[in-house]
C-alpha cells in the first residue's frame, strides 16, 4: 500500500528537500548510488568487475525542464563513455539512459531526445560498448521505441527496457525479439493507472512470464531483470528449454541489492550484470527503490530510527 505514495513522493519537491535534509539520508542512499562523481562510479565498475560481473551504469538526472539540462546529461554521458574506454572496460561496463534526460519531454522532444542520445551512442560504440535505453513511464513508450528503431539502424547493439505490468508489453516483446535485439524485462517502477498496467503484484508476475518465454524463444538477447528468486529460476529454466548457453542471456540486478545473488549467480557460470546509478540527482531513483521492496523501505526506516 505504500508503494503508490512512495512513487508519488518521488516528484514531490517538498519531500525532496525534507528527505535530502534528513541527516541519516546519505548513508542510506550511498547503499544504493555509487556516489555523485564519476571518479566514484569508477571504483564501483573496477570492484565489480574484479570479481566476475558486468555493470551498465546510469548518471542520474531525468525529468528536466530546459535544454540545458539535457545538454549537460549529454556531457556526462560522453565524458564516461570517454572514461570506460581509457579503462578498458568497454567490454564489462555498457551505459543505461533515460531519454527524459536528454529532453524527450520538452517541446520538439522526440528530435532533442534524439538529437542529444545520438552523439552518447557513438561514442559508446567507439569505446567498445553500447547504450541500453531504460523505459520510463507509460506515455513515453512510443516515443522511446521509435527513438531505439532509427539508433538500431546504425547501432543494431543498442539495447531495450520493457516493463511487465503495462497491457502492452506482450506485444512489445514479440517485436523486439528479433536476431540482434538486446532486451532487458523488468517489473516496472512507476505509477501507472489501471487503464494500462496490471494492478496486483501476482498478475504482473504472470506477464512477467509470458514475456520472458517471447524473448527466450526468440533471435534476440534476453537482459533478465529481476531481484526475485523465483524470476531467476524460471529465467534458468525457460533458458534451457529454449536451448540457450549461459553466455547467451544475462541477468541484471541493482547495485547494493541481493549482493549474495549476483556473487553466486557469477559463481555458477552467468552473466550477471549489475545497474550502477551515480550523480547528484539521485532523489527520484531513490525513492522508487524504496517503493519497489518493503525490504529497502524497512532498510531506510530502521536507519532512521537507530541514527536519528
Amino acid at each position: 500500500m505504500l508503494g503508490p505514495v512512495l512513487l508519488a513522493a518521488a516528484r514531490s519537491d517538498s519531500i525532496r528537500r525534507l528527505v535530502s535534509a534528513a541527516p541519516v539520508t546519505r548513508p542510506v542512499v550511498d547503499r544504493f548510488v555509487a556516489g555523485e562523481q564519476l571518479d566514484q562510479s569508477l571504483r564501483t565498475v573496477r570492484s565489480l568487475t574484479g570479481r566476475g560481473m558486468e555493470v551498465t551504469l546510469d548518471h542520474l538526472g531525468e525529468d528536466i525542464t530546459d535544454r540545458s539540462e539535457a545538454l549537460r546529461n549529454r556531457d556526462a554521458y560522453l565524458a564516461l563513455a570517454e572514461a570506460l574506454a581509457g579503462e578498458g572496460q568497454g567490454a564489462r561496463a555498457e551505459m543505461s539512459v533515460k531519454l527524459s534526460a536528454f529532453g524527450q519531454a520538452l517541446p520538439g522532444g522526440d528530435d532533442l531526445a534524439y538529437e542529444n542520445v545520438l552523439p552518447v551512442v557513438e561514442a559508446a560504440a567507439e569505446a567498445g560498448t553500447t547504450v541500453t535505453l531504460d523505459m520510463e513511464d507509460h506515455t513515453t513508450v512510443d516515443s522511446t521505441l521509435a527513438i531505439l528503431a532509427e539508433l538500431r539502424k546504425r547501432f543494431p547493439q543498442t539495447g531495450a527496457v520493457v516493463q511487465s505490468y503495462l497491457f502492452r508489453t506482450e506485444e512489445d516483446c514479440h517485436a523486439l525479439a528479433g536476431e540482434g535485439s538486446r532486451v532487458r524485462l523488468v517489473k516496472g517502477a512507476y505509477k501507472e493507472p489501471a487503464s494500462v498496467a496490471y494492478q496486483d503484484k501476482r498478475e504482473v508476475d504472470l506477464a512477467y512470464v509470458r514475456c520472458l518465454k517471447i524473448l527466450m524463444a526468440g533471435e534476440g538477447y534476453p537482459m533478465v531483470g529481476s531481484h526475485d528468486p523465483r524470476m531467476v529460476a524460471i529465467a534458468q529454466e525457460l533458458a534451457r528449454a529454449a536451448g540457450r548457453k549461459q553466455d547467451e542471456y544475462e541477468f541484471q540486478m541493482l547495485y547494493g541489492i541481493r549482493d549474495a545473488e549476483q556473487e553466486r549467480l557469477v559463481a555458477e557460470g552467468h552473466r550477471m550484470r549489475v545497474y550502477v546509478p551515480y550523480g547528484t540527482d539521485w532523489y527520484g531513483y531513490f525513492m522508487r527503490r524504496l517503493a519497489e521492496r518493503p525490504a529497502n523501505l524497512g532498510f531506510f526506516l530502521r536507519s532512521l530510527v537507530t541514527r536519528g
